[in-house]
């Protein structure tokens, strides 16, 4: 079946104007959709196969600063159920926020730099609110087989919102890319940087590959980014993430509440806060699951930790907050299998007091997240910070952790002093470190 081609610049929310009977006589050639697949291991869920697209939607910009978000709006309507939305040009402006959750069966092919406009007011109006962790979003993608890819750049113009925070410490700042309640997809090649807060905010979400994605956040001032984590998972099973670079200055991955069934493998973060699970347990009333999750071959330079898990002590008596622990729950069957560090602070941290400045009170009402299941394979390099110890696996009592094991460790310090690593409440018999 010859696709059918909907080419043209539209105006507000108006349909395309011109149907072209063949791609040769009108439109030019689109690359490929590349294929992704896990490698080399895979959480063991299949992974739906996208059928051919039948119809294009060539989006022109409008060119000269104007706004494009209604284009592309009304090309994911054109094209949706079968086709592929094609972003060509060399300059996109979004100035709107864009509910595109309602996507079935549609590629996007980015090749230019889709940017965010710096109009923070209508942005803390109008982006998409979510009450966890007071995110929000510029766009939210979601459906059912979305695949997004092309090579080319999404630009979440951060400098603006950092340079505000000087005066605002709370402002809600967008994320750069939302993928809510999307059910298949696959995003490639693709490079994203300076997002106000978060790179990725994954909800709702299972069965999704982010593969070869550059993610980058840089201030050209003094003011420095902040929050830049490179993926949040929120109640998302059978997520990939591969082959990708990220340089930020906060969690290069985070396993929030109720991440499932997840492969990290192939990732090279530099800045970082690590690879880590959590924070969990923050919530009073709420059950936090965080489990089966695999992280292969990462290498972190210039990082606050490698391998990280961080939840929530128990709630304070007489405390109003009901987002500063209490929550219960379980991290259960996470493995860190080689892991190449460089001038990292902690090599490993495992923490069930996070959040919570004070020690006493933390020992007073200890977490109520069980930690069980947890295997630290193949760590190599060096740390620095407080050299000589290179880690630290702190539990709230001896029953909240079981089976945590550290095998073929090998971290250095700068002194080269032996290595130590600060163990409480640890069985210290599954863990091939000099604990003191």
């Amino acid at each position: 079946m010859r696709a059918s081609i909907i080419y043209g610049a539209i105006l507000g929310l108006s349909t395309f104007t011109k149907l072209c009977a063949a791609a040769s006589s009108c439109a030019p050639s689109l690359p490929p959709r590349p294929t992704v697949a896990p490698f080399p291991y895979n959480h063991g869920k299949p992974h739906a196969v996208s059928p051919r697209r039948t119809k294009t939607c060539y989006v022109h910009a409008f060119g000269n600063g104007q706004d494009d978000s209604q284009i592309i709006f009304s090309a994911a309507k054109a094209c949706n159920n079968g086709g592929t939305v094609a972003l060509l040009d060399p300059k996109y402006i979004i100035g709107q926020a864009l509910d595109l959750t309602f996507l079935q069966s549609v590629d996007f092919i980015i090749k230019g730099e889709i940017s965010f406009t710096e109009d923070i007011n209508y942005w803390l109006q109008a982006s998409f609110k979510y009450t966890y962790q007071g995110a929000c979003l510029f766009w939210q993608f979601g459906g059912k087989d979305v695949n997004i890819y092309g090579g080319g750049m999404i630009n979440g113009n951060g400098q603006v919102w950092w340079d505000r925070m000087v005066t605002n410490i709370t402002l809600q700042r967008p994320i750069l890319v939302g993928v809510v309640g999307l059910q298949g997809g696959t995003f490639n090649d693709l490079s994203l940087s300076n997002p106000p807060n978060w790179f990725h905010f994954v909800a709702n979400s299972s069965d999704l590959i982010f593969d070869n994605m550059t993610m980058t956040v840089l201030s050209n001032n003094s003011n420095p980014s902040k929050n830049s984590d490179g993926w949040d998972l929120y109640r998302s099973d059978a997520i990939v993430i591969q082959n990708s670079y990220i340089s930020n200055t906060d969690d290069c991955v985070s396993f929030k509440p109720n991440s499932t069934n997840v492969v990290v493998q192939n990732l090279r973060c530099t800045g970082s806060h690590g690879i880590s699970v959590g924070s969990l347990g923050q919530y009073l009333g709420e059950t936090d699951i965080a489990e089966n999750l695999y992280i292969y071959n990462t290498s972190m330079s210039n990082a606050g930790d490698g391998a990280r898990i961080k939840v929530y002590p128990g709630a304070v008596p007489g405390s109003n907050s009901t987002s500063s622990g209490g929550g219960v729950g379980i991290v259960r069957n996470v493995t860190y299998n080689g892991m190449h560090d460089t001038g990292v602070d902690y090599a490993i941290e495992l923490t069930q007091c996070y959040g919570q400045s004070n020690v006493t009170l933390c020992n007073m009402y200890p977490s109520k997240m069980l930690i069980e299941d947890i295997v630290f394979n193949d760590f190599t390099g060096t740390s620095k910070k407080y050299d000589p110890t290179v880690g630290t696996l702190v539990c709230s009592n001896q029953t909240a952790c079981q089976n945590i094991v550290a095998t073929n460790i090998n971290i250095t310090n700068p002194s080269g002093k032996v290595a130590q690593w600060t163990c409480k409440n640890v069985d210290k018999s599954t863990l091939a470190i000099n604990c003191v």
